[in-house]
């Protein structure tokens, strides 16, 4: 049975076009990422039957558009978050959360309410109403309610931009859980490579109405052919592995496929999975390892070599066995150490440069 997310949108409006062909999984989180206007949340309107488009759209082998066929968003098994949490002011969270529960048949609930409300931490504000919750707290609500409604695909457009920082602190490690605790396929709108680093199993990458890179998180984020420059945020992402905890120091390693690191504490444990985001603008290259404040230092491959935005700068991947480090480097530093494809490398991660 094919269980992915088929869709393929080719249509013009007044200002802008689409031009869209895609298969999604259908797990976890699929991130469209790119600068405003570039027709994220068009495509995301397309694809909940809010923005007519000409075009084909399959979710898990049910037909939801094509030539013959349009299915209204009434009927498309979906749920939308939208910036704005948009509660039932008149009614309790508890209340709000049953209005699209109690609608749903039983044998088609794939959500059971104890675990919504456990997932988003909301078990403590269930006989609040809406005016007594922060922006983080109803966004929260918001997006238990549309779990609650079993939907076979749920849409988030920028569930964080309107939130303060505090707010967006509070309930991204939230959002965070629904990687795991969530049988449902997810995609994200967002404009933001925190959010990207931190939540998206897969990513797609949209300018101008077209699809400029698409594929798994680690992949895309390493790729040097975009057009598309992240500046300053050009980052891998390493899925890891907490490995030793070193209390002295209060530092931690962290395990990747064929590497470690070393970074501060921030309450892991042993055995746990975390992600950590390396910038390449704080990965250093070097011919031989010496002695260095620098305590992350590891063997590798210059795989390739890329553009950078500035012309004085470039960016080189370096594969440390089947993992990707980015490292962004001035030319002149570049052609000092003589870096060309294949020659092994040594890598410099300063550890107060890792997020968790």
């Amino acid at each position: 049975m094919n269980n992915s997310i088929n869709l393929c949108f080719n249509t013009s409006f007044d200002d802008f076009s689409l031009d869209v062909n895609l298969t999604l999984p259908s797990r976890g989180i699929s991130a469209l990422f790119g600068h405003s206007g570039c027709g994220k949340t068009t495509l995301l309107r397309c694809i909940a039957g809010l923005q007519p488009a000409e075009g084909h759209l399959t979710v898990e082998e049910e037909v939801w558009q094509d030539t013959n066929r349009f299915m209204p968003v009434h009927q498309r098994s979906l749920a939308y978050v939208f910036q704005e949490a948009s509660l039932f002011p008149h009614l309790s969270v508890k209340k709000n959360l049953l209005y699209g529960f109690e609608r749903i048949p039983k044998e088609q609930r794939r959500v059971a309410f104890d675990d919504a409300v456990s997932w988003l931490g909301l078990e403590e504000l269930l006989d609040r109403n809406p005016d007594k919750l922060s922006g983080g707290q109803r966004q929260r609500v918001a997006i238990a309610r549309a779990l609650l409604v079993s939907p076979r695909l749920l849409l988030m457009d920028e569930p964080l931009a309107a939130l303060d920082i505090k707010s967006k602190k509070e309930i991204l490690p939230y959002l965070e859980r629904l990687h795991d605790d969530l049988d449902i396929p997810v995609i994200y709108v967002t404009h933001s490579p925190a959010e990207v680093s931190r939540l998206a199993d897969y990513l797609v990458v949209l300018d101008g109405g077209r699809v400029i890179a698409s594929g798994p998180l680690a992949d895309t984020l390493s790729r040097l052919d975009l057009p598309f420059k992240f500046g300053d945020d050009t980052a891998v992402v390493l899925g890891c592995t907490v490995g030793e905890v070193d209390n002295h120091w209060h530092l931690v390693r962290v395990d990747f496929p064929d590497g470690s690191l070393w970074l501060r504490d921030q309450g892991v444990s042993v055995g746990q999975h975390v992600r950590v985001r390396v910038f390449a603008r704080d990965v250093s290259l070097a011919e031989n390892p010496g002695k260095s404040s620098i305590q992350n230092v590891l063997r590798g491959r210059v795989d390739a070599l890329g553009e950078d935005e500035h012309p004085g700068l470039m960016l080189v991947r370096v594969r440390i066995g089947s993992s990707i480090l980015l490292a962004r480097v001035t030319r002149r530093a570049a052609a000092t150490i003589g870096i060309q494809q294949d020659m092994t490398i040594w890598v410099q991660v300063k550890s107060v440069a890792l997020v968790e």
